[in-house]
């Protein structure tokens, strides 16, 4: 026999109805998220949320990181991520380095070919073509970017270490200099209105292996991940509110995330916790992935402030099908916000941190 109603049903049924919303013709990216807003099943409901909550950090202009991994640069993500950073709607960036090495054809005016996946591998190889899934690029380009990255360094051989957004400041005047298109580059755009790019795991990529490559002739142009750590997290400190974009997970995602432990674990500073949290993923917490933990799992860490359960969302979902939604969203729904140009103030921020710490 059917349950009698209960006094604490309504309590679950207050929600909106579950409606079965048509398509129109000529819908807007707007009216699609609405559509989601409204219906707030699945990851169709979360890409919602992520979009609310990502129009919130702008309007209480939080400092945002992006976090990037997976080959997004080269399936032409960059040009989504471009539009975000000239409107003032990310302040730094944590990257795999390979997402910047092949960020750099689109500067150097070298063609990506939409390939097929199901394709003969090795008949590749013979014909000197390279495959990122369905993405083609070849053996010339590779060589053509060395060469680009390689004359570049050498140019600062000399100067000994320094930290990844201190590189990719290098490289980026470089492509906005002498590249055809630099405003395809996200290291370019970077350059221009001062927005650090840092890289967590500095010698896995082609940037890394030129830069390597040159200790062989003398070259003291060296990289310290220790700069890294202690820049983004004097960034995190010297911001009133920080939150992350973050698309994957891996060593970047964790790189940010851990700027919180850093204050307080181990320099004494309790911020509490970052403020927002956005992920896009494919990943799942119960095989340990997810690289630095789910937002719930963070707050153990103190990594999340506990007050921001409603500020943080994971969609698990394709990042090339959720990013440019959200991204297209966002630049809808508000104006371009001024450019915090923090590049220009990391010494400033490196100083008040060291001021602030108990160590």
């Amino acid at each position: 026999m059917p349950k009698k109603t209960c006094p604490g049903m309504s309590n679950y049924l207050s929600g909106p109805a579950v409606e079965a919303r048509r398509l129109t013709e000529g819908m807007t990216v707007e009216e699609l998220v609405a559509m989601y807003r409204r219906s707030g099943a699945f990851n169709g409901g979360r890409l919602a949320e992520a979009c609310d909550l990502f129009l919130k950090m702008i309007d209480e202009d939080v400092t945002i990181a992006l976090t990037l991994t997976g080959a997004m640069t080269p399936a032409g993500l960059g040009g989504a991520i471009i539009s975000a950073m000239e409107a003032g709607f990310i302040d730094f960036i944590i990257s795999t380095g390979a997402n910047l090495y092949h960020d750099l054809h689109f500067a150097l005016g070298q063609k990506l070919t939409q390939g097929d996946f199901r394709v003969d591998d090795e008949e590749l190889l013979k014909q000197g073509v390279e495959r990122i899934y369905d993405i083609f690029i070849t053996e010339r380009m590779l060589l053509d970017t060395d060469a680009f990255v390689t004359s570049t360094l050498k140019k600062y051989s000399d100067i000994g270490q320094i930290s990844t957004s201190k590189l990719h400041r290098i490289l980026g005047e470089e492509v906005n200099a002498v590249s055809k298109r630099p405003e395809l580059s996200i290291l370019g755009v970077a350059a221009k209105n001062d927005i650090p790019i840092f890289t967590s795991s500095p010698g896995d990529s082609s940037i890394g292996m030129n830069l390597a490559a040159l200790k062989l002739k003398g070259g003291k142009l060296s990289i310290d991940p220790d700069l890294d750590v202690l820049e983004t997290t004097s960034i995190v400190h010297a911001s009133p509110k920080n939150g992350a974009l973050e698309i994957g997970g891996g060593s970047p995602k964790n790189f940010y995330m851990q700027t919180q432990p850093v204050l307080w674990q181990i320099l004494g500073i309790n911020k509490g916790g970052h403020d927002y949290f956005i992920q896009i993923t494919t990943d799942s917490p119960q095989w340990g992935g997810l690289s630095g933990a789910t937002p719930s799992e963070a707050i153990s860490w103190g990594k999340l402030d506990p007050k921001a359960k409603k500020n943080h969302v994971v969609v698990y979902c394709d990042a090339t099908i959720a990013v440019p939604i959200l991204l297209a969203y966002s630049l809808s729904g508000r104006k371009p916000r001024p450019q915090k140009r923090i590049f220009q103030k990391l010494d400033n921020m490196m100083r008040d941190l060291r001021v602030s710490s108990k160590l």
